[in-house]
């Protein structure tokens, strides 16, 4: 019988229960990860024992597992506390990822002849932020960074429109990449790894789109740039076909190829919407963001097959024991209709 156990470590104090399960000063421990929210987040709830005592930009590190598994703990998040609430029994802390950084940081520039991975690389390095991977995506030939919106704001708007994803991974870095296969597989069986299971179709909402830039750079040259054009007959991007159809016009899309590239990405977006859900299942450390997972011996034979990891809930609690919770979507953009 595996025994749940973490290692947890706030600044440079370690509480590790590998050696010794019921020796804990933590009575909830809860990893949120989540590619739809700002932050990443980590809740902990501290008895009043053992001298643990986390302050705000201590570092947060923690690794899950089991006590008996030979392949030893994974790695889950690296953040920082932002909030320490203090009770008569128990303390009640936060911390986030670096993303709680690039939410509270702004800046006024313009970018120009760079990629939006090169937008993503730079204004990390004007946060201080760890980057992993961020690849090139759009190349723009100008783009403007304004205070009104954060950091973050700016590089999730230049996800969508590259048809990426934005996360940190669980050693705290960034990762802005386009999602293929996964980094992992991970196989959840019915009646063998599922505890419950949540499954969502709806229609898309919307069949086709039609994206806009608002310069004339695709007929008249890179000297255009700054322009705004009369006619968008040359600067626009279709993908999908029917109605209804989603209208997505930014003023940084300059360019044809651009605007198609923005249009392809927000038809995909549509489409992997209409199925998702989540399933729960006993602790599985090993999933993390940029993961895929795929379902066997389903009663619903349409679910047998791979999809893409959104979210990750880790749970360890004295009672509850250790749970993982994943959220996922369609990857296929023509999920077929439910089996009977």
């Amino acid at each position: 019988m595996l025994t749940p156990a973490y290692k947890l470590t706030i600044g440079k104090k370690l509480v590790d229960t590998t050696q010794e399960p019921k020796a804990s000063t933590v009575t909830e421990l809860r990893v949120e990860l989540d590619m739809d929210a700002p932050a990443d987040r980590l809740l902990l709830v501290l008895g009043q024992v053992n001298g643990l005592k986390p302050a705000t930009d201590d570092q947060a590190i923690v690794e899950l597992g089991y006590a008996d598994d030979t392949g030893g703990l994974q790695q889950v998040i690296t953040g920082s506390v932002v909030t320490v609430e203090p009770g008569l029994t128990t303390n009640r802390v936060v911390a986030h990822t670096a993303a709680h950084t690039l939410l509270r940081s702004f800046t006024d520039k313009t970018f120009e002849s760079k990629t939006a991975g090169e937008i993503v690389q730079e204004l990390c390095s004007d946060a201080s932020v760890d980057v992993e991977q961020a690849d090139d995506g759009i190349s723009f030939p100008a783009y403007v960074v304004d205070g009104r919106r954060n950091f973050f704001r700016h590089m999730s708007d230049l996800a969508d429109l590259c048809g990426f994803d934005l996360y940190f991974n669980s050693h705290g870095k960034l990762v802005f990449q386009k999602f293929q296969s996964g980094n992992n597989l991970h196989t959840f069986e019915f009646a063998k790894h599922v505890v419950e299971l949540k499954v969502v179709r709806e229609p898309a909402l919307a069949e086709s789109v039609q994206a806009f830039g608002e310069s004339p750079t695709s007929t008249q040259g890179e000297s255009s740039t700054f322009w705004l054009t009369k006619d968008f007959g040359n600067s626009k991007g279709s993908a999908g076909s029917g109605s209804p159809e989603l209208l997505l016009e930014r003023s940084a899309l300059r360019t044809s190829d651009a605007a198609q590239t923005a249009a392809d990405s927000a038809e995909k977006e549509i489409q992997r919407r209409t199925l998702r859900g989540w399933v729960l299942a006993l602790g599985r450390p090993q999933v993390q963001l940029g993961d895929a997972i795929k379902f066997q011996s389903m009663p619903d034979s349409t679910l047998n097959t791979t999809f893409q990891v959104r979210s990750v809930v880790h749970s360890i609690t004295k009672y509850g024991g250790f749970t993982t919770r994943v959220g996922f979507r369609a990857i296929d953009t023509t999920p077929a209709a439910p089996g009977l």
